[in-house]
């Protein structure tokens, strides 16, 4: 069992000084009729993220750590941090004027603007909100699509579309360095932050996951309540047989950008799945799922409830959740048989 993914082609280099807005304008050139407002959009949704990383930087010093004693749609407790990045990208997204519907796992309802915009944005804004006190990663999760009628007045009903309508998806990443994976449906590329400069600068290319690794990420607190088919899965991964390379190493933070931006580099496999306390899944289908299953096929990998593509599901709610697999070619393969019972 390898890991290599040399039957992909290999990574363009990133070329010096090449700056988030000037990647995104330079696709946008050889499309034919564009405007400049995707780009403008996009400019935006990273203004926000480096407001979000400021806050985030002095949270300890500037008292935005632990709760605000509110309690969001999602029936969780908030964190001062969450309110805070999520007024931050709605503000920056209604000012740019290009977004017609604004979606967030902090509101009840998605926010419709007093302008016909052309684009929709759905977010997570702060992912892993529950590591914010004790200093470990997490990030900002993102998803833009484009409204059918623009012309047309908005409407939240709008945002409910399947994840291969998505036209842009990414996620910013604060942690030792601040790194932005963005996808415009031209394959994945890795921006780092220059705090020196203010600027994000493409740093990775083409990125593509491996089709295997040797790395799980779940939550193995959850074992009792999951089906048969998942344990026996999570006991054939810790199993040891040298020929297979298993078993696999077991990496969990309990933040989705983290779990996620390790198996997208390194390959593995990322799963939350259903179970008998949250039986329709436990992670957002608009806010996180979709973002990620869109930006893991770009990269030549796989993301699936773990018996349906996720980027096919039709969304009946703004808050709808969903089962999580996403990984490695072959490694969601074997998810997905034990899973069904094949194995």
């Amino acid at each position: 069992m390898s890991d290599s993914n040399s039957h992909f082609p290999p990574p363009v280099a990133p070329e010096r000084g090449t700056t988030l807005r000037d990647h995104v304008l330079a696709g946008m050139r050889a499309a034919p009729g564009a405007t400049g407002e995707f780009t403008s959009l996009l400019s935006h949704i990273s203004l926000a993220t480096r407001i979000i990383l400021s806050r985030v930087r002095q949270a300890g010093l500037a008292n935005m750590l632990g709760y605000t004693g509110e309690i969001n749609v999602q029936g969780e407790a908030v964190q001062k941090l969450d309110e805070f990045a999520n007024s931050v990208l709605i503000n920056v997204l209604e000012r740019s004027g290009h977004c017609g519907i604004i979606g967030s796992e902090e509101l009840d309802a998605a926010r419709t603007a007093g302008h016909p915009g052309k684009y929709i944005v759905l977010f997570d804004p702060l992912d892993g909100s529950s590591n914010i006190d004790v200093v470990s990663t997490i990030g900002t999760i993102f998803a833009v699509l484009r409204r059918v009628d623009p012309t047309s007045p908005p409407s939240s009903s709008e945002a409910l579309r399947p994840g291969r309508d998505i036209i842009a998806a990414g996620y910013c990443l604060y942690g030792p360095s601040t790194v932005m994976v963005l996808t415009t449906g031209q394959g994945v590329n890795i921006f780092t932050l220059d705090p020196d400069v203010g600027e994000f600068f493409l740093s990775q290319s083409n990125v593509m996951c491996p089709p295997r690794g040797s790395l799980y990420s779940c939550n193995e607190g959850n074992f009792a309540r999951w089906t048969d088919g998942v344990k026996n899965w999570s006991n054939w991964i810790k199993g040891e047989d040298k020929e297979e390379g298993r078993p696999y190493g077991h990496r969990y933070v309990g933040s989705l950008v983290a779990d996620a931006h390790r198996t997208l580099l390194k390959g593995g496999i990322f799963a939350y799945p259903a179970d008998s306390k949250s039986p329709a899944g436990k992670l957002r289908l608009l806010y996180e799922a979709n973002p990620m299953a869109f930006i893991f096929e770009q990269a030549g990998g796989v993301a699936t409830t773990g018996s349906e593509r996720i980027l096919d599901l039709a969304p009946t709610a703004l808050h709808q959740r969903t089962p999580l697999v996403l990984g490695s070619r072959d490694d969601v393969k074997d998810y997905v048989d034990f899973a069904a019972g094949n194995r």
